[in-house]
């Protein structure tokens, strides 16, 4: 029986496989960007079995296309895991099918990067040609070790002045964590948050719908969107429809206009490195661990839940031939 036949006996027509994705995952209150990757890497997956539905393929399709990823697209171990992610979602989650366990998976090589780190002088010489409120969120990247969305999504709230504390909310793997406001911060950004209640008021004048809300807050709390304390920290200059729901409304700044802001700062200043935001993160973690501060300290203030991933950084202070001083350099 078609899907229509079906909808003329009052029988709802069953979901498009994509759109039961979505909707899992939004049941599940997976971030939006997973909800982009997921949706990506399944279609990814269709294409390849010559749009075969999935739940006529099973584990054989599954460790060819994976493969295939590793030899023939030579993709990274972190892509192929990603995709692997999201094939077994749509397994267990929309299709209620348990895969026995993947041993015929070429895998792709991990590879093990020491981080690209800016010096305290490359810092302060990109950081003084950045203004306005790309220069405020590119000092707060650096001075918090926040990752670039983290600093984007930030609301109002998140900033305790008084404790000197910026809250991260839903960071990776959807933990909060704490970290410090850096002294130099607190008057820009208090200068910063009177500009924004302008906004906020001019919003409320013109009777905007609230502000996105997480999860499933704006059921719960129907005027929390509306409220000062759950305001954008950086709010777009513009309004725009909301992906989900359609509605207009205003949204954080655009994540791309900081990134950009950078890169003209870096080539700017001359820098022959390929510095990005998430530069700043790796640069706040080697200068504290620089400055002496213990690896614990500065993985909780990462949000790394496993001190081995912070380690990575205790290969940039080696300076070089794990810190041994060249034979070269002893001559006369």
């Amino acid at each position: 029986m078609t899907a229509q036949g079906d909808d003329q006996h009052g029988i709802p027509p069953k979901p498009r496989l994509l759109d039961a994705v979505r909707d899992r995952i939004r049941t599940k209150h997976y971030s939006r960007r997973t909800e982009q990757s997921y949706s990506h890497w399944i279609k990814r997956f269709i294409l390849f079995n010559q749009k075969r539905h999935p739940s006529e393929m099973g584990a054989p399709e599954v460790e060819a296309f994976l493969s295939s990823l590793a030899v023939e697209r030579n993709v990274s171990a972190s892509t192929q895991k990603q995709a692997l992610a999201a094939i077994l979602f749509l397994y267990k989650e929309v299709l209620a099918v348990d895969l026995p366990w993947l041993d015929g998976i070429t895998r792709a090589k991990q590879r093990v990067r020491v981080p690209v780190v800016l010096s305290r002088l490359e810092v302060e010489r990109i950081l003084a040609l950045m203004e306005g409120t790309h220069g405020l969120m590119a000092r707060l990247l650096y001075g918090t070790g926040m990752r670039l969305m983290e600093g984007v999504r930030m609301r109002v709230k998140d900033v305790d002045f008084d404790r000197r504390e910026v809250t991260v909310r839903e960071g990776k793997g959807g933990k909060d964590r704490v970290t410090m406001l850096p002294m130099s911060l607190a008057t820009p950004l208090s200068n910063h948050l009177e500009r924004v209640r302008a906004l906020y008021e001019g919003d409320r004048a013109a009777g905007l719908p609230g502000v996105f809300m997480p999860d499933a807050l704006e059921r719960k709390y129907p005027s929390a969107g509306k409220s000062w304390p759950w305001f954008w920290l950086f709010p777009s200059a513009s309004l725009s429809s909301d992906p989900t729901t359609g509605i207009r409304r205003r949204h954080h700044t655009h994540e791309q206009s900081l990134q950009r802001a950078l890169k003209r700062a870096v080539s700017m200043a001359g820098i022959g490195k390929p510095a990005t935001t998430h530069t700043l993160r790796h640069s706040f973690a080697t200068h504290l661990l620089e400055s002496g501060y213990d690896i614990r300290t500065v993985q909780e203030l990462l949000g790394h839940s496993d001190v081995s991933t912070t380690m990575i950084y205790t290969h940039v202070l080696n300076k070089g031939g794990r810190g041994v001083v060249s034979p070269l350099d002893r001559l006369r």
